[in-house]
């Protein structure tokens, strides 16, 4: 059993998914659970689709949604005969449950709506690869990840309840493979026990393939990507950015929590527990190694560099010049737990404090609101928040060279620079 996931530059138009199925087709005698993406830009398409319906404006979101249903139909145009009309009754189907949505008025708040409609573009990339594989003679099936993954209801970075869910595996997906060699389902998406759609946070697709992995005790897991494997920077920030072709469990989950979008957060835990290997892999050149990550040390990497753009720096100062103590950065942590908010960066001083956040509007407004209670609340907006793990001086220098630094913290591994 090995699980593959594939993200959303490999399904991103006909051609992708035809090459999709190539890869597949190396791989004749494996059971293989595959988890796929939302096709390429289309959860970016579906965002601007929830943010017109929950701005009033309805007809906008219709239409917006309508270019998202008209693209996933030409693309079914292009790959299947046979199956067409099965897959189109199927696509009006969750047509149907976005649309019943739109026509509606938001009364919750934005991110359940966000998720009600995201979890769309997963549903139909799925549906059409599956179809075009059964179409081309590659037997698979097909399941809605929702009946299979049980979240909470905390909207766009829903957590898995694994008891209740690796039921789900055994009941549902287990049985799957006594009759077929590769079921298919969606990455990214799960449901409340009230039938809700959530979504596991951006790039959660990663952490699907993972906890399938677990549950199903796989050989391994492969993550098929547009680069040759895991690089030290994101290579379309960086031109020179290097390969590396093996890291260990920590170091990724380092690199994640820095911000990197190679592997998504939360992946890389349920891998470690019981020591499954991942390899990051090219779509565009299946024979290719590509990165292996597991349990065992890795020496002399190069300087590895993650950049969040889009960040926002809160400067908190005492009102009545106290310093900062245990009851304020208690009252702190408690206004960031309800607003469900994770600082990027937090440095204390004697009389002030100071947190970098990725710039999410809302949440950043009601923190600021709630923290001048007991602050004098500073906000500033436009940063970038450079991570950098095995730094040297020459690297450090070249990246921020011209910029004027707001906040710098260092450990003798790592060096973060908010800058502007």
């Amino acid at each position: 059993m090995k699980v593959f996931k594939f993200g959303g530059a490999s399904v991103s138009n006909y051609e992708k998914i035809q090459n999709l199925g190539q890869i597949i087709r190396q791989f004749p005698d494996e059971q293989l659970m595959i988890v796929i993406s939302a096709m390429g830009k289309t959860t970016n398409a579906l965002e601007k689709v929830a943010e017109a319906f929950f701005a009033g404006k309805k007809d906008e979101a219709l239409e917006l949604f309508k270019a998202v249903k008209l693209q996933h139909v030409t693309e079914a145009k292009y790959l299947l005969v046979t199956h067409f009309n099965a897959l189109l009754e199927q696509y009006n189907d969750f047509f149907t449950e976005v649309e019943w949505l739109l026509h509606d008025k938001p009364v919750r708040e934005y991110d359940y709506y966000y998720d009600q409609i995201v979890c769309a573009g997963e549903l139909l990339s799925t549906a059409l690869v599956s179809a075009y594989l059964n179409e081309t003679g590659i037997s698979n099936e097909w399941i809605d990840v929702r009946d299979i993954f049980r979240t909470d209801d905390n909207f766009r970075d829903a957590a898995i309840d694994f008891e209740f869910t690796q039921k789900q595996v055994d009941a549902l997906i287990k049985p799957m493979f006594s009759s077929n060699r590769i079921v298919i389902t969606q990455g990214f998406i799960g449901s409340t026990d009230e039938n809700e759609s959530t979504t596991l946070g951006r790039e959660g697709s990663d952490y699907t393939a993972a906890v399938f992995a677990y549950m199903l005790d796989a050989e391994s897991i492969s993550i098929w990507k547009d680069v040759k494997g895991v690089m030290n920077a994101d290579p379309k920030q960086f031109a020179d950015a290097q390969y590396i072709s093996e890291l260990n469990y920590d170091e990724v989950i380092e690199m994640a929590y820095y911000g990197a979008q190679v592997i998504h957060p939360k992946t890389i835990k349920p891998l470690q527990n019981k020591n499954i290997p991942l390899y990051v892999k090219c779509f565009a050149d299946a024979s290719l190694p590509g990165t292996v990550i597991h349990n065992n040390p890795v020496k002399n990497l190069p300087p590895i560099i993650v950049i969040k753009d889009k960040q926002v720096l809160l400067q908190l100062h005492t009102r009545d010049f106290s310093f900062i103590g245990e009851q304020p950065m208690s009252d702190l942590y408690e206004m960031m737990a309800k607003l469900k908010i994770k600082p990027n960066l937090i440095q204390t001083h004697a009389v002030s404090l100071q947190l970098c956040m990725d710039d999410r509007s809302e949440k950043i407004e009601k923190l600021a609101l709630a923290a001048s209670g007991i602050f004098d609340v500073q906000v500033e907006k436009g940063l970038t928040l450079l991570s950098i793990r095995h730094y040297n001086k020459e690297v450090l220098e070249k990246l921020t060279a011209g910029k004027t630094i707001e906040l710098r913290q260092q450990s003798p591994d790592t060096i973060q620079v908010l800058m502007k």
